[in-house]
Parts: C-alpha cells; structure tokens; sequence
C-alpha cells in the first residue's frame, strides 16, 4: 500500500511504491555493509535473496575477525548458514554477464554457487533483457524484514574501509592480490519497504527462472537486523524507484529517470551528487537549466578520477567529459564543482567512486544502483530508494549529517567541522573550499581526455544507450540526418551500398536475422564442404561474401577453427578475414571519398581521419580493439586516404594474435570436452592467462608507440 506523499516522491509516476520503514541506516564502504550482511544472513529463518550484477564465491565478508561463527567465504557461509537452518531457502540471481567481462569475474559462477553448494542455495544466471542490457541491481533481502540497496555487488574488488588506507592489507582479492581503495554505500531498510522489496526481488526470480515463489509466513519472534548497525532514521517513508527496459511483454519502466529529474527541479539550496559516471543526457540538460538560474542551487559532484579500465576510460570517460564542458558552459554563476576524492600516498592511484547517491537540501536522499549514465535511464535493470523529509526534523537532520559524513571522510575531517564550515559560509561549495587541503582531500576534476580519443569515440547513444537499440537507430547513429545532402543517381546508388552495408551491420546484431546466423548453421555448412578439394578456396570466398555481407567476422573465424582445426582453421580464417577486408576496402574505393563526405555522420569521419592520419599503426590497433563492425572499418578505409599497402600490412599484423588466440583456446577447449580432467581446464586458464597479459602488453605498447607518433606530430 502507498503512502501519500504531498513532496516530490510519487507512486506510480517517479516511484513504484511508497512504504513505511521502522529503521533506516547508510552504510558506506564495502567493509560495514559486508559484516551487515553476514550478520543479517545469518539471522535468517526462512529466505534470503541476493541480487546482483556481479559476485564472487571466494569473496571474504570479514576481515580481522577472531573465531566468527561461520565461514567468513561467501559460498561457504552461504552453505553453513543454509545447512543450520533446514527452513531456509536462499536465492541468488546475478547478471548473465557480457563476453567482455570475462576476464574480471569468476569462472563458471553456475559451477560454485549451484552445483557445489547446498541444494536450498539457488542459483540462477539473469539473461532475460534486451540486447545490450544488464541486470544491475544490487539488493539482498532477509526474511521480508530487512533489505539491503545501493551500488555494492558481493564481488571480488568492492571491499574497503573508510580511511582507505594505502597500505591495507586487507583490501586484497581472492587471488591475494592488492587493489585500489574504493568507495561506495548501501541503504539499510526494515519494515514495509523490506516486505515491498521482497515481492520486487521474487518478481525478478520469476521472471529470470520461470518459477513463481510465495512469500513465507513472517515469524514475528525474529529481527535479523544487524547486530552492530544503528539505525540513522527511525519511521519514515521510503520510495522504491525502478528502471526496467521493455521487453517482450514488459512495459518500460522509466521511474528513476523521472525521479532524478524532479528532485533536481526540486532544489533550492544545493544539488550534492556522488556518481561513477556521468554521461546521462536528461539528466546534464537539467542541471545546465539549474546553473543558468540566477538563484539556482550550487551543484556539487564527487565522481572517480577515471573509472575501471582501459575500455571505461575510453569509452565512458569521454562522455563524461563532453557532459561536463556542457555544464561549465551553463555556469553562468559559478556555481558548480566537480572534484575527484584524492590521497596523495596512493601514487598513481585513485579511490574508485562507485556511489550511486543523490542529496537535494535536507528534503531528499537517494541511494540505489543506478548511475548516472543513459542505461541506468532506460536500458538496464536497477532499483533505488529514496528518502523525503516533509517537513520532519529528525529526517531532515539525518540528510544533513550523511552529507556531512561522506564529505569528512573525503576531506579527512570531522563532520562537526563540515557542519560548521558550511554554516559559516553559508555556502556547500564555500565550506568544501575552506577545508581543502595537501593531504587526503578532495581535489577538482577537470575530466579532460586526449583530442585523439575523444575524436575516435562516437556519441552516447551507441555506448551509452538508454533503451534498447534498433537498426534505424544504428543507422541514424553512423549517418546523420543533418549531414546529408543532395547528390546525383551516381552519388545515390554509392550512398546506397554505403547504407546496405550498415543495415546489414545491424541486423546481424539486433533482428531476428541474428538468430537464424548461429554457429551450428555455419558448422553444417563448412562440414559438407570439408572433404572437397577445392575447400581452401570455398572457405576464402565464404570469407570474403561474408565480408560483402557484414557476417560477424569472429563468428566465421571460431566455425572455421572448429571445422579444420588449429593449424588449417589458422591459416584459412586468417587468409579469408585479410582478403575479406582487402575486398571490402576495394569498394570503399568504388563508393568514394566523395560520398562518404555527403552521406556520413560524424562518427565515421572520426574514423576516415583517424584511419588516414596514422597509417599502419592504427589500422593494427583497430584490429585489436575494433571500434566498429569489422566491414565498416573496411568500407571507411577504402575511402580515407590510408594507403592500401598501409592498410593490408596492418590488417595482417593486427588481426593475427587475435585469430591465433582463438586457435590456441579452441583446440584445448575441444581437447577438453573429450578429455573434461583437472589438468585439462588446468592448461585452459594458463592458456588464458598468457594470452590475457599478451593482449596488455601488445596494448601497452601500441598505446606508447601511438603517444610517440602523436608527439613528433605535434
């Protein structure tokens, strides 16, 4: 049942629900909200659900602990808990995760969390969401009583205290190897808003499974609440606010887009916001309106200095800093910092912001999964709570002291000194200001990124997407509707071919022509073909129509390995893909540079210029790290102005490790299904791994040969 709310929370438009809470309480970084988990879990009577992006069986909940009533790794606490208690069912239901995450997570989590553990630890893969799409949530529920939402998955690289000490020795992960400090929080709830969130989480079971749950009968005897956690608030309202792509039968659920913002329209002191990203366009326009006030509220924002790895650093990084030039143009009134959490001891290191948290005045706090990126709008699965004060002191109070709480730990200070210096400057930014200082503090980010990689990077609604993409959309994307211009029969029937092959680019990935393209389909088609003496060459023309036809390059190559094996599938995927693309880059040259000049979108001249300017090189780092479908490169190089020996040297140099790689890994995957023994998946990971750290190093040094390149020339 909602309750009536006469702010800014509404059910049904910015909210799914609002519902009582007997207690609430913030817990930031990763160690509180871990020893509250344990505690809770452990406290369980009937059923626990965790759902996540990410986890890790070998993650330690507790570090620094003497004779802890069970074990502190997370699937062997799960197994203890469940095997006490014989009424207890526990439900774990995580994101069926992209390829490319493959190497930052743990190896076959169905295996650990579901064959190897009791059978009342459930485990299922979450895969039923668009193309492109995640299930991001990051909720547990214990018993209908008390809920646990925010951004921290129970994951490998997510623990940490908060002095986050350089020299911690427990912030290692499973493989005891050390990483940055990182910096996050959870919302602790009890009461309706727990029961609420309960029926969200066997509403995701269902739908992930199949299988409907019923709620379990409410033992009222039992509190799982954390032993060691105070409550912060106690009786208020919290809102649940969602985001759920559309899909199949599932309407779009946009709530937590509306919610941020209204809340943003809402301020009239200060906008406060801690975010691993910052690329969400709705959500810039706002801000930019508010800072064009001139009574608008200041905006402070806490973001990473650069997010995760290589890929979100190119990617992500640039999005933000296009969204924040944006806002400091809108600045008319100096009223908007951003900064980045800083400790001088951690050298070339940074404290990872992955907070997903939204203060306005002391009338509204957030805390969920959502960033504050497209996806999170409109794409992938998440759930945030919210806060609102009404008018009520001690809920106001406690916004006021969270906000004084996070931004002591990030300038090494008390709160009663965040307190009175923000009072005495009767400004947020003024008492920030005041208290920054050389040591642990908080330092201003400008969020600049290289021109070379801001040029090569397309624009948001490819990596950042906030619904799910279509083919039209795609097109739209490559060529720009204001970038077209009147052309002639001949310049039409180029375009034409031009766009031919950008449709098919997109249906191969998001229509229905994708699924009738599968590995078994082109498997049955080479076997047929294997024993014919002319098969070199039918395997080399395959490669070379599939190229015409924008067939996923990795598709034929992985088929081809697994028809003629390691040595032959090598030589035939790598003569078929550098022909392949020769071919291709030919009818670039017959479209010409003329058309491409008329028909495309800014992208693709980011990619003719880049592809020209840098020759051999770029082509070989393109290959490697392909920032678009394998014939578009193609296509764009034949009408740049790279010449063709540039372009087929670097096309051979850079596609070889990667089909070698895909050689080596598939011969021992297929001498394992024979021969499925501990020394064979044994000799697979270290298979990996040296082609895991080959890959680093080859992008390592492609990365400073570029720098060098680009130094010369500057």
């Amino acid at each position: 049942m909602n309750i009536k709310s006469k702010g800014i929370l509404r059910p049904g438009e910015n909210c799914w629900r609002t519902s009582s809470a007997d207690r609430v309480a913030f817990l930031v970084d990763g160690a509180d909200y871990y020893r509250a988990f344990f505690e809770s879990v452990s406290q369980a009577r009937h059923s626990v659900f965790i759902l996540g992006w990410d986890i890790d069986s070998r993650l330690k909940l507790l570090r620094d602990t003497d004779n802890p009533p069970y074990p502190v790794q997370l699937v062997d606490f799960l197994n203890s808990v469940a095997a006490k208690n014989k009424q207890l069912h526990i439900y774990v239901l995580v994101w069926d995760f992209a390829a490319i995450y493959t190497l930052e997570r743990e190896w076959w989590p169905a295996y650990k969390f579901d064959w190897k553990t009791h059978r009342r630890v459930h485990f299922c893969l979450h895969n039923q969401h668009p193309p492109a799409a995640s299930f991001h949530q990051k909720t547990v529920v214990v018993d209908n009583k008390i809920a646990f939402v925010g951004g921290i998955d129970l994951s490998k690289w997510r623990w940490d205290t908060s002095t986050h000490r350089p020299d911690d020795a427990n912030r290692i992960d499973p493989d005891g190897k050390p990483y940055p400090p990182f910096h996050d929080m959870q919302m602790l709830v009890g009461g309706k808003t727990a029961a609420d969130l309960g029926e969200l989480a066997r509403d995701h079971w269902r739908c992930a499974t199949g299988k409907k749950l019923r709620p379990r009968n409410e033992e009222p005897q039992t509190d799982p609440w954390p032993r060691t956690i105070q409550p912060d608030i106690e009786h208020t309202v919290v809102a649940i606010a969602r985001t759920i792509p559309e899909d199949k039968d599932q309407k779009e659920v946009r709530e937590i887009e509306r919610l941020y913002l209204d809340a943003i329209r809402s301020a009239k002191k200060y906008i406060y916001i801690e975010n691993q990203y910052l690329s969400a366009h709705k959500i810039g326009a706002v801000l930019a309106e508010r800072l064009q006030e001139s009574e608008g509220p200041e905006v402070v924002i806490v973001l990473p200095y650069q997010t995760g790895g290589w890929l979100e650093q190119n990617t992500m990084d640039v999005l933000r800093c296009r969204l924040l030039k944006e806002l400091r143009k809108a600045d008319r009134y100096d009223r908007l910092r951003t900064y980045y959490p800083h400790i001088p001891e951690l050298g070339n290191q940074y404290i990872g912001v992955h907070s997903k948290l939204l203060i306005i005045d002391d009338t509204l706090l957030r805390i969920g999964s959502s960033n504050l990126s497209n996806r999170s709008m409109g794409l992938d699965i998440e759930c945030d709570l919210a806060i609102e004060s009404q008018g009520q002191p001690h809920v106001a109070r406690a916004i006021t002291a969270f906000r004084d709480r996070l931004l002591a730990e990030h300038l090494d200070v008390t709160p009663e000194k965040i307190r009175d210096a923000v009072k005495t400057k009767n400004t947020l930014i003024g008492g920030i200001e005041s208290l920054r200082g050389s040591g642990r503090s908080l330092e201003i980010l400008s969020g600049k990124v290289p021109d070379d990689v801001d040029g090569l990077v397309p624009q948001s609604a490819l990596l950042d997407p906030e619904a799910p993409i279509d083919s039209e959309r795609l097109t739209d994307e490559f060529i720009c509707r204001e970038d077209r211009k009147p052309a002639g029969h001949g310049l039409i029937l180029k375009a034409g071919i031009f766009v031919l092959l950008l449709l098919l680019a997109a249906a191969w990935r998001w229509s229905p022509l994708g699924d009738w393209l599968d590995l078994e389909t082109l498997l049955a088609t080479l076997e047929q073909a294997k024993d014919s003496a002319f098969t070199p060459l039918w395997v080399i023309a395959g490669f070379m129509v599939g190229g015409f036809m924008v067939i996923p390059v990795t598709l034929m190559i992985v088929t081809t390995i697994l028809v003629f094996g390691a040595l032959k599938g090598f030589f035939y995927a790598l003569t078929g893909a550098v022909l392949s693309a020769v071919s291709v880059y030919g009818l670039g040259h017959f479209v010409g540079r003329d058309t491409i000049q008329r028909f495309q979108g800014s992208r693709l001249s980011q990619i003719s210029r880049h592809l020209a300017r840098q020759g051999i090189l770029t082509v070989i780092a393109t290959r490697m790290l392909p920032v678009a479908p394998f014939s578009v490169i193609n296509i764009v190089a034949g009408v740049s102005r790279i010449r063709f020996r540039d372009f087929a040297i670097g096309t051979l140099i850079g596609m070889t490790p990667g089909i070698l790689a895909y050689a080596i890994l598939v011969d021992h995957l297929k001498a394992a299904v024979r021969d499925p023994s501990l020394g064979r998946f044994a000799l697979i990971s270290g298979v990996l791994a040296v082609l895991a750290i080959s890959a680093l190093l080859l992008r390592a040094w492609l990365l400073k040969l570029n720098d060098k390149q680009h130094k010369k020339k500057t």
